[in-house]
């Protein structure tokens, strides 16, 4: 194999030139530094990576902890890191979190502790106040893209304000029994993406509630006058599922299977979801939008196929973000709150399609 000293001979320089040469650390003439990068090629040369790491104290390598490895979305997000940070000429480590017990721990005590990174990316992942600790104590610079837990650098979109959007794009529409599919464990955690997105459907039917049961709010927007009582309450449920076209299609079939309690439009945590309520209305012969309309969040690659109405948001380029956060902070100039534009939410936007139409009467 290779060694540097063979690099040096070949270039005719020294050996610390041509490990500056290679690392880019320190000064070397351009024209030098492109004659060691000539040899190096010429006979195969690679940098050990350990070698480098005694040198600098670091890794080049990231490790990421993700809960899912078989969706679109973290699909769509691991790509997104992987490539920025190829870029940047890092390497990654991927870990696939357990929900709890002794396998989650060991995750954060076990390798993470031992395994040998320069920063964490942790994606939709709930953290406790005990997972943060453990790695701020080992001086790992953390990014968490969703999920809750105070971290140092986060990047999420309003989970809330989406769940707010896609509602509000029903109540337009003039639905009034509306019913949110949310992920499992929305109740018991507010704070988390189910649990946010939950809370603003909450929001949104609330404030159409109140609209409906106020004569002057109703004149003030064009409705004809007539007493507090007449529109009624909007009618609305929140269920619980698994996310995932299995999740969607089991509850869409409970839900839509009696028609006297049938709602006629349904907001769906996610567009694997949504796709799962849509295979159920069609089981049951109805038609989506004509007897169901229902709405999604996130813009899943076979969202158009299904032409489904959601909230779009764009999972690469948050891992691109994630990656940029978590070098900044590996920087000289880090900073404290390295969020771009000052911890704003990332952009979604509704993207209209053919699942969702004005409500019958």
């Amino acid at each position: 194999m290779p060694a540097i000293s063979d690099v040096a001979r070949l270039a005719g320089v020294s050996k610390a030139t041509a490990s500056r040469a290679l690392s880019g650390r320190g000064h070397v003439a351009e024209q030098t530094r492109l004659r060691v990068v000539q040899a190096a090629s010429e006979i195969g040369y690679i940098a050990s990576p350990d070698a480098a790491s005694l040198v600098t104290g670091r890794t080049k390598n990231v490790g990421v902890v993700i809960p899912f490895v078989n969706s679109w979305f973290f699909g769509e997000m691991l790509e997104g890191i992987e490539r920025a940070l190829l870029g940047a000429g890092y390497d990654l480590t991927l870990y696939n979190l357990p929900e709890g017990g002794p396998a989650r721990a060991r995750v954060f005590d076990f390798f993470l502790a031992r395994k040998r990174v320069d920063a964490v990316i942790v994606i939709a992942v709930d953290l406790t106040e005990g997972e943060v600790r453990g790695l701020e104590r080992r001086e790992k610079p953390i990014v968490c893209v969703g999920g809750s837990g105070d971290a140092t650098a986060r990047l999420s979109i309003d989970d809330r304000a989406v769940g707010l959007l896609a509602t509000e794009h029903l109540l337009h529409l003039g639905h009034t029994r509306i019913a949110h599919l949310a992920g499992a464990g929305a109740g018991l955690q507010p704070n988390s993406m189910a649990g946010l997105r939950a809370a603003g459907f909450r929001d949104a039917v609330a404030a159409a509630d109140a609209d409906r049961m106020d004569p002057a709010a109703r004149v003030a927007g064009g409705a004809p006058r007539g007493s507090a009582t007449e529109l009624g309450p909007i009618d609305a449920i929140v269920i619980e599922t698994e996310m995932g076209m299995p999740g969607g299609f089991e509850a869409g079939l409970q839900l839509l299977g009696h028609p006297a309690h049938r709602p006629t439009a349904v907001f769906a945590a996610t567009d694997e979801t949504a796709f799962g309520v849509i295979r159920a209305a069609e089981r049951l012969g109805l038609s989506v939008p004509r007897d169901l309309s229902v709405i999604g969040v996130d813009d899943h690659e076979h969202a158009a196929l299904f032409d489904l109405t959601t909230i779009a948001q764009a999972p690469a380029e948050q891992g691109r973000l994630a990656v940029e956060v978590a070098l900044r902070m590996l920087g000289d100039d880090a900073r404290a709150d390295p969020l771009p534009d000052s911890g704003a939410p990332l952009a979604t936007r509704l993207v209209v399609r053919g699942s969702t139409a004005r409500a019958t009467a």
